[in-house]
């Protein structure tokens, strides 16, 4: 299968590694069990001739989750630099922005209600919206959605642009017709060709799904559409990378906002993520005495003897967020995942990591949910147990030891 993860990557980049090579092997296989083959090589050629099948592989390991005014800061950080600096200094310009990955739209539309909640009329602006996905371009197209996409508290927005209808709510034409979307693959070498260039751009959370040197071939890319007095907002794992390749930040708080560096500026050095990191045993114990949370930087990998299946995509991006520091967005997309499906032990298990790496007491009861969908749940124990140590209770800590010690032997 790694011809496979290798097709992926050289070609829209993804890093199999993002989303769990599991994740890749699963896809490939359901694709070939639909259209009847029995051979890696005769998918293969499929794919190479096949652009129809390629655009399903596509569809079938990308990652579209997202939702309305999503880290709100970012919008108010827009809609502030619009109003105080850009738009008096630019009297006669549309200013420009650019959402990619745009996924199903609500990226491009929450920009849209933010800057009309400001009082900037849309003659004022233009937003282009780039993304991979056709069935997401479709949906963002239709301009329907779900309660999944409307998250937090403040749904204040949803009465102004948007109306009940089969299915959701229908955002208001006023707001669809602000954004020109396009379909197109960043490693293309017509991605975007003509366009000029962009005052704001948003390219949250897409850094993350490719390794190094793909990180720095997309950042390149994106960078060069970018006005030279333009700012980049990128995911808050992201910024660190970002800050080491060409760019300062442009404090604007909570924002994980970055200025290109000015030319001659002497280069930053490395930024260190500000989380706390994940600092929770990366092994099992072997005696009551070890039983201690290691100084490690990552969470866990999973125990050799959980039989539990592979975490679905979405968790594996919940995990590499939080070894990378970002604990709140990864303890969000557990959350959403168990709002979609409230019977997830892997679900609960990688939150309660999260929490407890924050200190959140509420780590234990996510363990316990665990074990109770799934007994021998083996990671779940274990880090009862290492909690239960700490707490001051090693008769408890030393009864699921044995627990999971009898699940890893008869494993």
């Amino acid at each position: 299968m790694k011809r496979f993860e290798h097709l992926l990557r050289t070609t829209v980049g993804l890093d199999a590694g993002s989303i769990g090579s599991t994740s890749v092997q699963r896809a490939v296989r359901l694709r070939m069990k639909n259209l009847g083959l029995r051979r890696p090589e005769d998918y293969e050629q499929l794919l190479k001739r096949s652009q129809t099948e390629w655009n399903e592989l596509v569809e079938s390991v990308i990652v579209t989750e997202t939702w309305f005014f999503r880290d709100a800061a970012v919008f108010a950080a827009l809609v502030r630099l619009a109003r105080e600096e850009w738009l008096p200094a630019h009297p006669r310009m549309p200013m420009r922005l650019l959402s990619i990955p745009c996924a199903s739209g609500e990226e491009p539309y929450s920009l849209v209600m933010a800057l009309l909640d400001a009082g900037v009329p849309p003659a004022r602006f233009h937003i282009d919206a780039v993304d991979i996905s056709a069935r997401a371009l479709a949906r963002a197209a239709r301009g329907v959605y779900g309660k999944n996409s409307f998250r937090g508290t403040d749904l204040t927005f949803r009465d102004r642009y948007f109306q009940p209808c089969h299915g959701g709510f229908l955002l208001h034409s006023s707001v669809r017709d602000c954004v020109h979307f396009h379909r197109s693959n960043l490693f293309s070498d017509d991605f975007l060709f003509g366009q000029h260039r962009y005052d704001f751009i948003f390219c949250r959370n897409l850094l993350i799904y490719f390794d190094r040197p793909t990180q720095r071939k997309a950042l390149e890319r994106i960078g060069r559409l970018l006005s030279p007095s333009g700012i980049i907002f990128v995911g808050p794992v992201e910024q660190p990378f970002v800050l080491n390749h060409g760019f300062v930040s442009a404090d604007l708080p909570k924002a994980s906002a970055c200025r290109k560096a000015a030319p001659g500026l002497r280069r930053q050095r490395p930024i260190r993520s500000s989380h706390p990191p994940a600092h929770l045993a990366a092994s099992p114990p072997r005696g009551a005495s070890e039983l201690q949370p290691a100084a490690s930087h990552r969470l866990p990998p999973p125990a050799v003897a959980n039989r539990s299946p592979a975490s679905p995509p979405d968790l594996e991006i919940a995990r590499r967020l939080a070894d990378a520091g970002g604990l709140n967005e990864a303890a969000e997309i557990c959350e959403a995942h168990l709002r979609q499906s409230k019977v997830s032990a892997q679900a609960y298990y990688l939150l309660g990591l999260v929490r407890e790496a924050r200190g959140d007491p509420g780590a234990l009861d996510c363990y316990r949910k665990a074990l109770y969908l799934e007994p021998d749940h083996y990671e779940s124990l274990l880090q009862m147990a290492l909690l239960s140590q700490k707490n001051g209770d090693p008769a408890r800590a030393r009864a699921l030891r044995t627990r999971a010690q009898r699940i890893k032997t008869t494993a």
